[in-house]
């Protein structure tokens, strides 16, 4: 067999070997299949040459604190230098030189030499006093999560004695108590056999959680696409939040696991903030499908993680030490105090706050509450055997023997409960569109109605000419207005404005508007005291202005005012009395004010919906643009306040006096 079968096989033996080795131990009989497989593959036939590694051992290495260059150098005096095997991380030291010593003789003759380093940092690499590589940016200590990395060693020549290798570290975070460098020396297609059984030992956990938590990701954006269609269902969007934030915090841990090829800020960055994100939006989405405020006492328990994932992500402005110092503080309060700990359990119990009484849980919402509450007993269930892992309490520490259970089972539930409550909630929002549907329809209905009885109200004496505009803001709205002959020759206009908007508003505009039929006899004064008794009987809590005026054919015009905007007389507006909105006091007596209306001339009513029309910069339409527009046709008022930025109902009625006016009188 040639010699490059020979190390392909190899590699393949040698990856896969420790793949299996690197696997969570199972059952006797797992065991003994694992054992015939890794027998069948030292079986191969031909007895295979494999070329040998040499892992350079902590014992074969000194370390030392700090930064010098010089401590490269092949012939140093490394007193004072400790052993590596009884390393201790530096609390806020983010520099470390660690000196290796290693026969790398059994090289000679390898037809590609290399050295392979594993370092979770920023580094330089050494051998022999000249530098052969390195990985990241020493100086901030930034770098790339492509943490196993191969240097050709073909330029160095083979020493009589061994090789000194010396690597120059910069860590940003803290990395525990076990060795941070792994040293490996050999052929360098062995060495990338054993990159492979490295990362696909490490990454299957990893992988499985992301491809679960991947489904996740799909319902969010799905989710995310129903908000965009109904942005009244605000919880859609905080559940799409939550489902892509915790598909890309196990997209990362895949990744770094992987070994793949992207900057550690971008990793942190993420990780902080989509842990920010799924703690924030799981929250609010409980409490907003359950149409219930999230109560006062949570909001202290989600400060306290978010604080934390933000702090995280604030290391990476800070120089090293000062990241160093910051991470060893949120590990000392995470692990030394169940702080933490008592705010995840307590934001795990929000579902079970958010649906309660349970007994008054409709049939339509039971199957979502059920639901939620699953997937946050999975959560407790997760916390409780992570704080054991921290906390002694006289509990053994669960979480290294059941880990990969715990994960298994916590992305089965998550993921079965987002595809359920995925499936609920398009039930829900099928059976809210056909209640929409329905509604709109009504709606289109009353807009008619409206729209034929401010039609129909409209009638005006010989000489005179009258023009409306009437542009609600919704399908319906609260203005309201009429214009009627009444027997004795006299032209009566009605004109109001019920508080609110919509349909409520539309109700009560055509509960006035049928108050006012069947009163001819009444002064426009007497008129709105009916008015004013009529709204403050149905006791709907609301109110609304309104004005009368009647014009005799003298030209005589008496007008009444409850709370209402003055006309305007040929651009300048008319001075009247102005009461009390309808609805208000039911005791309240208007007054009322009379002037000559002469030929030619043009008396404008409106609503305040002209005046308060506001642009995008904020700005009202106000008095003085109203009283400008004033002697101007009502459609022309009505589309200026339209096209500055309408905020209200609008409504615009122009009366003008005309010569048949005068022929008439003659």
């Amino acid at each position: 067999m040639s010699e490059h079968v020979a190390r392909n096989c190899y590699c393949f033996a040698n990856s896969s070997a420790y793949a299996l080795s690197m696997l969570p131990q199972r059952p006797p009989l797992a065991a003994e299949f694992r054992a015939a497989f890794l027998a069948f593959l030292l079986a191969l036939p031909g007895a295979l040459a494999a070329q040998s590694i040499i892992a350079i051992t902590p014992q074969q290495c000194v370390w030392r604190a700090g930064d010098d260059p010089a401590w490269a150098a092949l012939n140093l005096d490394e007193t004072g230098w400790g052993p590596f095997s009884q390393w201790k991380t530096p609390v806020v030291e983010p520099h470390l030189w660690a000196r290796c010593h290693a026969d790398l003789g059994a090289l000679r003759g390898t037809a590609h030499p290399a050295m392979q380093v594993r370092i979770v940092g920023a580094y330089q690499l050494f051998v022999n006093g000249a530098r052969i590589g390195g990985a990241g940016n020493v100086e901030t200590g930034f770098y790339s999560m492509n943490t196993i990395r191969e240097y050709p060693l073909s330029e160095i020549a083979p020493q009589s004695q061994p090789e000194t290798i010396a690597v120059r570290i910069t860590f940003r975070q803290p990395i525990g108590d076990t060795s941070p460098l792994k040293i490996l020396a050999g052929d360098s297609e062995a060495l990338t056999g054993h990159r492979a059984g490295v990362v696909l030992a490490e990454s299957a956990t990893p992988l499985a959680m992301a491809a679960w938590f991947a489904l996740t990701g799909v319902v969010g954006l799905m989710l995310l696409g129903l908000f965009y269609y109904d942005r009244s269902r605000v919880e859609l969007l905080y559940l799409s939040l939550t489902c892509v934030a915790v598909a890309v915090i196990r997209a990362e841990e895949f990744f770094t696991a992987a070994q793949m090829n992207y900057p550690w800020a971008l990793g942190s960055a993420l990780f902080s903030v989509a842990n920010v994100a799924a703690t924030v939006a799981s929250l609010l989405f409980f409490f907003s499908l359950a149409r219930h405020r999230v109560p006062l006492l949570y909001w202290p328990a989600l400060a306290i993680p978010v604080v934390r994932y933000a702090l995280i992500g604030f290391t990476l402005l800070f120089r090293p030490d000062h990241a160093l110092w910051l991470w060893d503080w949120i590990g000392t309060v995470t692990s030394k105090t169940p702080v933490v700990f008592i705010a995840q359990v307590a934001l795990s119990t929000s579902p079970f706050v958010a649906f309660w009484p349970y007994g008054k849980i409709t049939d339509r919402m039971r199957p979502l509450a059920i639901l939620c509450m699953s997937w946050s007993a999975a959560n407790i269930l997760w916390f409780a055997a992570d704080a054991t892992a921290n906390f002694a309490w006289g509990l053994p520490n669960l979480l290294p023997g059941w880990r990969p259970d715990l994960l298994g089972i916590r992305a089965l539930v998550t993921v079965c409960v987002l595809v359920g409550l995925l499936g609920l909630l398009f039930r829900e929002q099928r059976q809210v569109t056909q209640e929409r549907a329905l509604l709109a329809g009504e709606m289109q209905a009353a807009q008619e109605i409206q729209r034929m009885l401010v039609q129909s109200s409209v009638d005006s004496m010989p000489g005179t000419r009258i023009e409306v505009a009437f542009h609600p803001m919704r399908e319906v709205g609260g203005d309201f207005y009429s214009c009627r002959i009444l027997p004795d020759n006299r032209q009566r206009i009605l004109l109001g404005d019920v508080s609110g908007k919509g349909a409520a508003a539309a109700m009560t505009a055509a509960v006035l508007l049928g108050a006012a039929q069947e009163r001819d006899d009444d002064s426009p004064a007497a008129l709105l005291g009916h008015l004013n008794q009529v709204l403050s009987n149905m006791r709907l809590g609301g109110f609304a202005t309104c004005l009368c005026a009647e014009l005799c054919a003298a030209g005589r015009l008496t007008i009444a005012n409850a709370g209402h905007l003055s006309p305007y007389l040929d651009g300048a507006e008319v001075p009247v009395n102005a009461g009390l909105p309808l609805g208000i006091d039911a005791s309240v007596e208007y007054e009322e004010s009379q002037f000559l209306l002469d030929a030619g001339s043009r008396l404008t009513f409106l609503s305040d919906g002209v005046v308060e029309a506001r642009n995008a910069d904020g700005d009202l339409f106000g008095f003085e643009r109203t009283a400008k527009l004033s002697t101007q046709p009502a459609e022309e008022v009505d589309r200026a306040a339209q096209d500055f930025g309408q905020e209200d109902d609008i409504t615009v009625l122009t009366v003008a006096r005309t010569p048949k006016l005068q022929e008439v009188i003659a």
